[in-house]
């Protein structure tokens, strides 16, 4: 367990810094323009990008092109063993630790904006000379996207009828000196539940952006209903997880709040009734590279949010991530995990042993369920495990059971599993015609006559597990149990 406390995206930095291999910075300039997420893409993005890319440290660019005094940091969240030096807990626990924090939250709190190190710098819309593209080191991940993008932005907004805040992470692309359009995934975040009351009552939705946070925070904010159920704000959880309140402050210009120690803030409001084009500034038809590897299309209209102000940090960094990197991977899997334990534990308590969400899903598609059959009657129930993990999160597409004697976070184990322990005929358990995700390009009717909507997909089980009666059949080898340090001391 580290000493070293973290609360904030500078003191996470230190953590990763004093941990060999953890960490690079570099002074050598870098274009923001898909060159910074080029080279990144060589040293640590792995996730579903396209190969040749790997697993690495996280990275500090110093000196961006166009953006004197600021920094970008990219890949914090790009490594689960990362992820576990981030929150204190061991890589194989997150799920099982992320559980545990929904089932105990712990409230915001707001502090005096005199306290707050976001608003040490601030910059007012209505200034002659404020420009985003400038004030916002945001790059592209490739020289096709839409335009530069907000890749890590915490979007806080609330209830305009209840009152109640949420924060999530969406896809924000910088349109002009003060105009982000902004992408929900349909019926899929509350935020768009506000936006959409706001603007049946004619009113805008005031919002707040906060960049670069604790990742705790980036990691909570990713949870989805059923875990988090309108109404639940997902800063609790992230207070959770530190055992202590995320602090809040009032924005400057707009009704609304951010995080109190955020690098950079952007205040504004999502406007009623307005949509622009998203590549309306470069017309590439394209918009960026997602989780499942394939830059989406550009989306013909989308709410537009109007920049009030941008407040920061004196030094500020700009934290990032390339959209199909392990880090969407972390954020995305590891609250999955926890939401699939929670619902399985429920129903079938001390069955369910672990749960992945693998990097080759994105951290959304594929599950790998870790499953003890215990007595005869178990038999059976591991494929009800799968039904569960469907139903805790409907954006899964597959799920593979493997018995305790399979690493789950072993994806050549678990291809060993199905190679020694399924047949086809038997071991694959078909449902077609369910609603998953709109990202995935094969859930389209072009691809099977099943589908009858874009977005569309047959969820598949793969259960590779011994049946009960059998187990004695499928006993694996087994090795003398040593400690190899003893002969290699610099193993582990």
């Amino acid at each position: 367990m580290s000493e070293m406390k973290v609360n904030d995206l500078r003191s996470a930095l230190e953590l990763l810094a004093s941990i060999p291999g953890q960490l690079i910075e570099t002074d050598e300039e870098v274009h923001p323009h898909a060159e910074l997420s080029g080279v990144y893409r060589h040293v640590g993005a792995g996730g579903t990008v396209m190969r040749p890319t790997k697993e690495g440290p996280a990275m500090i660019f110093n000196h961006v092109t166009g953006h004197e005094g600021a920094r970008v940091a990219i890949g914090l969240l790009a490594s689960r063993k990362r992820v576990g030096y981030l929150l204190d807990e061991a890589p194989e626990r997150l799920g099982h630790m992320l559980n545990e924090a929904v089932k105990n939250p712990v409230k915001p709190v707001v502090i005096d904006q005199k306290e707050a190190k976001c608003q040490e710098a601030v910059h007012y819309a209505s200034d002659p000379d404020f420009d985003l593209r400038k004030l916002v080191p945001a790059p592209t991940n490739t020289e096709e996207d839409a335009g530069p993008y907000i890749t890590m932005g915490m979007c806080y907004a609330s209830d305009p009828e209840t009152k109640i805040s949420d924060v999530t992470i969406h896809r924000l692309c910088i349109q002009s000196r003060d105009e982000i359009s902004m992408y929900f995934v349909p019926g899929a975040r509350h935020l768009n539940v506000f936006r959409e009351k706001a603007e049946a009552a004619g009113k805008p939705l005031p919002i707040s952006i906060s960049i670069g946070v604790d990742p705790a925070i980036e990691i909570a904010s990713c949870f989805e209903p059923p875990t988090t159920p309108l109404g639940f704000n997902e800063l609790e959880i992230a207070g959770a997880i530190r055992k202590k309140a995320v602090e809040l402050t009032p924005c400057i210009t707009i009704d609304e709040k951010c995080i109190a120690n955020a690098e950079y803030v952007i205040e504004g409001e999502l406007l009623p009734g307005v949509r622009v084009r998203e590549d309306q500034n470069t017309n590439t038809g394209k918009a960026m590279p997602e989780f499942p590897g394939y830059t989406g299309p550009a989306n013909p209209e989308l709410p537009v949010i109007k920049v009030k102000a941008v407040t920061h940090r004196i030094n500020p960094i700009m934290q990032t991530c390339i959209g199909p990197s392990e880090e969407h991977v972390s954020m995305a899997g590891i609250p999955t995990e926890a939401s699939i334990i929670q619902m399985v534990e429920k129903a079938m308590p001390g069955k369910l042993l672990n749960v992945y969400c693998a990097s080759s899903g994105g951290g959304k598609y594929m599950a790998v369920l870790q499953f003890c059959k215990k007595i005869p009657s178990d038999e059976g129930r591991q494929r009800q495990a799968a039904l569960l993990a469907f139903s805790a999160f409907s954006e899964l597409k597959h799920v593979f059971l493997v018995d305790e004697d399979v690493d789950p976070f072993d994806i050549n184990d678990v291809i060993w599993a199905m190679n020694t322990r399924m047949q086809g005929d038997s071991g694959i358990v078909c449902i077609p015609g369910v609603r998953c995700h709109p990202l995935d390009p094969s859930n389209d009717p072009s691809i099977s006559s099943s589908i009858r909507d874009h977005g569309i997909a047959c969820k598949t089980i793969f259960d590779c597990t011994v049946p009960f009666d059998q187990k004695n059949r499928f006993r694996r080898a087994k090795f003398m149990d040593v400690d190899p340090s003893r002969w290699v001391p610099d193993i582990h």
